[in-house]
Order: C-alpha cells, then structure tokens, then sequence
C-alpha cells in the first residue's frame, strides 16, 4: 500500500513538473510575440518617396526622405520609423539578401545599415577593412556622403573598404552609386573623379573628363549606371561606352566612348545630358528620369517624353524603379509615389 502512495505521488510530481514546463514555454512565446516588429497601420505613404523596391516575395518597400520606410502587401501598408527601431527615419536604399532578408541603408546624416528578418530590425556594425573580394552573394552599400569608402556585406561580416583613387589623381571624392553588371563586376559612380569598375583583382577608371560633359565648370557625378540590350554602359550622360576585360585588351584603355543620343530634347548643350536615375526595362527601353523634366524613354531610335505631374503641376523627381513584374514606378520629392500604366505616370494610392 505504502509503495503504491510513493508512486501516485511520484506520477503526480512528474505530471505538474510537465505542466510547468509547458506553461513556461507558453508564456515565452507569448513573450516573443510582442517582441515583433508590428509597425503603424497608415493609410498613405508620405510625400517624400526616395526609392521603391519589390521584395521576392512581391511585398513593396517604399523608402522615404523622412518618415521612414513603408510595406505594403497589396492590402495592408505598414509605416516603420525609428519608434520601431529604424536608427534613422530617412532611407536612401533598398537590399534584399538570397535568404529574403530586407536592408535599409541611409547615407545621412551618417551612415547606417539595418537589416530586417521580417521580424526585427538590427543594425550592423562595419569593421575597417582591406578585404577587397568579389563574391556572387556578397551585397554592395554607399558609405555617408562625403567620403570614398563603400560597404561590402558577406552575410556574416560588414566590411568597410577604401576606394582607391584614380591614376595620378589625388583630389578627394565622394560615392554616389553601386551597380552589379551581367558578369558580376561592381561599378562605383562618383564624383568628381568619374566611374571604377571592380572585376575582383584590379580597378579600372574612366574618369571625369571622358564621363561628363562640364557644364559651368561643375559636374553632376555619376548617379546611375546601366546597361543597354547590347552591353553597353550609359553613366548617365550623352554618351554610352563599350566596355572590355581588362585581360584581353593590348592597350592601357579599356573602353570605348561614343556619341550617342546627346541631351534628351535634343538642344546643344542641354541641361538634359545627365539623369538621376535610369532604368532598363524588359522591353530593353531605356528610361531617364531628371529633377524637374520629367522622364524619357529611349528605344534605341527615337525619344519620348513623358510629363509627370500631380494636380496639373510639374514635379520634382528621385528615381526610377523596376519592380518583378516589369512595371515602372517613380520616387518623387514631395508627391509620393508614381506608377506607370503604359501611357503615363500616375500616383500611387494604396
């Protein structure tokens, strides 16, 4: 009988032993639940929209000048700021990773770089490097304005690399953009000294004074780089250039400059020689936003216009952006976000 008690007693112990545990386990979940990053329920992006992305999983991002970053799935938009855990409300780019995670970058006031699961952000902190490598995974950041340097992210570590300068060229510069090429070489554009190809083992120049026509003595830096349906590049000027391996070519010049479709509207010494942003698009047209004329498309023969405006009055713009499916979408200074629909842009309403 005495035995029989022993084991009730232990059976029971072992049982709220159990429940405990269970219970436990519960309240950490819970616990890690309210943890998540829910972010506010809006019913519009601001009017500042810097960049627009389209994440692998469709979800848009859309990145302001000051109130952070908004998420929209096509049903909800969700505004994320600094009371979430942004370190900064302002959002210069957007970076996906090949497991799906979502980066934000800002380039000022100073540079920070935040990674997002999808729930919760973490900003990385960079170490001071001289691990210049060219991985097919790795991601590619600008630095703050005003100096040389870029970041470059492994996945695991954020190095902080020196841009080395030009050939016989000790004025300093600054890093306005980044662009992967078809045969994964990383291009700098800068300004004032030109653009820098990295093919993995040595850098490559063509600097200012064959990038940008001068105009009133100053440059506009180069803030875009593409390629057209032929492989050439267009550094946001007149011109485009054939580019070649280094490896293969029997003279210290790599490249090739030609005349190509001059300024936009087609006037001699035109304002219009030097774009914000531009964007090829699966037609292989290549489109060119500018700051206050809006956005013009070529198809290798001719170009066309495109007014962009919101309440009958011009805008200023920021950038042109491709998402999965094809479409166009603007970023503009104070008037949101602007979408193609095949015939004009028109402002985006959730």
């Amino acid at each position: 009988m005495q035995l029989n008690i022993l084991l009730f007693l232990s059976i029971l112990a072992l049982m709220t032993s159990c429940n405990g545990q269970i219970s436990n386990k519960k309240k950490n979940t819970d616990h890690f639940k309210e943890l998540l990053v829910k972010g506010d329920t809006v019913k519009e992006i601001g009017s500042s929209i810097m960049v627009v992305y389209q994440d692998k999983k469709n979800i848009y991002w859309f990145g302001s000048w000051n109130t952070g970053v908004y998420r929209y799935d096509g049903k909800t938009l969700i505004n994320y700021t600094t009371k979430h855990g942004l370190p900064n409300n302002r959002v210069d780019e957007i970076k996906e990773d090949k497991s799906g995670n979502i980066y934000f970058i800002s380039c000022s006031p100073q540079s920070t770089i935040v990674k997002f699961n999808g729930q919760s952000f973490t900003t990385i902190t960079a170490t001071q490097s001289n691990e210049w490598k060219l991985q097919s995974n790795d991601l590619w950041f600008r630095n703050t304005y005003q100096t040389e340097k870029v970041y470059r992210y492994d996945g695991t570590t954020l190095y902080e690399l020196q841009l080395p300068k030009p050939p016989n060229l000790s004025n300093s510069f600054e890093i306005y953009s980044i662009y992967k090429d078809k045969k994964g070489n990383i291009w700098f554009g800068t300004n004032p000294v030109g653009v820098c190809r990295y093919d993995g083992k040595s850098f490559d120049w063509i600097t200012e004074e064959d990038v940008t026509e001068f105009r009133n003595e100053g440059a506009n830096g180069v803030r875009s780089i593409t390629e057209d349906k032929n492989g050439d590049f267009w550094f946001n000027t007149e011109y485009r250039y054939s580019v070649y391996d280094s490896a293969a070519l029997k003279s210290n010049k790599f490249y090739t400059r030609h005349e190509s479709i001059g300024g936009l509207d087609g006037k001699k010494d035109s304002d219009l020689d030097e774009y914000l942003s531009t964007v090829r698009d699966n037609n292989n047209n290549l489109w060119f936003v500018t700051y206050r004329n809006g956005v013009w498309k070529y198809d290798g023969t001719k170009i066309t216009h495109y007014v962009v405006q919101d309440n009958s009055k011009d805008i200023t713009l920021f950038s042109i952006n491709k998402d999965n499916y094809g479409d166009l979408w603007l970023g503009t200074h104070e008037n949101g976000a602007f979408k193609f629909n095949g015939s004009t842009f028109v402002k985006f309403k959730p």
